[in-house]
């Protein structure tokens, strides 16, 4: 019981470390906006067969 316990609690730190991971980048990390345009050629849209 005991190797079951030790599990449960490695299990639930690494669990916390990740949400804690997880936290910090949504509340530090501000993505940057822009416009974004990509050509595509008309070959690409329309392959003839």
């Amino acid at each position: 019981m005991p190797t079951l316990f030790r599990f449960l609690v490695t299990l639930g730190i690494l669990a916390g470390l990740a949400y804690g991971a997880m936290f910090a980048l949504v509340t530090f990390v501000q993505p940057k906006r822009g416009e974004i345009t990509i050509r595509i050629p008309a070959d690409k849209v329309n392959p003839k067969k």
